[in-house]
């Protein structure tokens, strides 16, 4: 029970989860496509209303416990209500290291100290839509196992690889050693339009996302290849980074056949 006391304390839940190597996973989609993904429960919790819909999940795992109340017990419990139906305790699968990641890789999204789960949520989203083979996360990055990150991007945690950098600048040399075009994402005095970008052309390509405000940080740019910017309307000068991350990967998408 006590994997699910305070989940609404994001900094708490950050901290505590990867330490004792678990995540939640919230709703009955997204524990659904979990265990799809080959991740093991330690338990469920949930209503009995939404017993039914995870009924094939639960008999997988017989000697898992099934942790079922009222919906105001577990609200009590988990510091907010219920509504999205389940929630299961996993098992965090082992860290892959970058190398791992990036050995088949042709299309690559590095992510720069984002800490807001929403937005790295949605970039997950989109880079598991828009075929991009692998997501690499600075340090200072939110847990992409954090549940709100999980449900935002619709279980596609689970459908790419992922890997902390450990020190960025040693992570995109390591990158640009391996045959990567290192674009960052950032309005500069030298930024090209992403539409002007040879994309097309290049086999392997490492896409940099700043975090919220600050954007891409100078040290990064000093060692990224090319800084592109997304053509605006004039008085905007530019999107969220994941509304950009999002057009940013549908234009710079792997476009051969290989």
């Amino acid at each position: 029970m006590a994997d699910y006391v305070a989940l609404s304390d994001a900094a708490l839940r950050q901290k505590r989860d990867p330490e004792q190597g678990i995540y939640i996973a919230e709703s009955t989609n997204v524990v659904k496509r979990a265990i799809g993904a080959g991740h093991t429960p330690r338990s469920f919790f949930l209503t009995e209303k939404w017993l039914p819909k995870l009924s094939e999940e639960i008999a997988r795992f017989p000697e898992v416990p099934v942790l079922m109340g009222s919906p105001e017990i577990l609200k009590e419990i988990a510091g907010f209500h219920l509504h999205r139906g389940a929630l299961a305790a996993m098992n965090r699968p082992a860290p892959l290291s970058l190398e791992e990641v990036i050995a088949n890789a042709r299309r690559i999204v590095v992510i720069e100290d984002i800490v807001e789960h929403t937005n790295l949520g949605a970039i997950f989203r989109s880079a598991a839509g828009l075929n991009f083979d692998a997501v690499l996360i600075s340090e200072q990055c939110a847990d992409p196992l954090y549940r709100r990150s999980i449900r935002v991007s619709m279980g596609g945690v689970f459908q790419i690889p992922w890997a902390r950098t450990g020190p960025l600048d040693k992570a995109l040399t390591q990158l640009k050693t391996s045959g990567f075009t290192v674009a960052a994402m950032e309005l500069t005095a030298d930024s090209i339009d992403i539409d002007s970008f040879n994309a097309g052309s290049l086999d392997k390509l490492a896409l940099v996302l700043g975090t919220e405000g600050a954007g891409v940080s100078e040290s990064t740019l000093k060692l990224a290849d090319v800084a592109l910017q997304i053509p605006m309307r004039a008085g905007v000068d530019s999107l969220n980074v994941a509304a950009a991350s999002s057009v940013a990967m549908w234009e710079l998408r792997y476009r051969g056949t290989a």
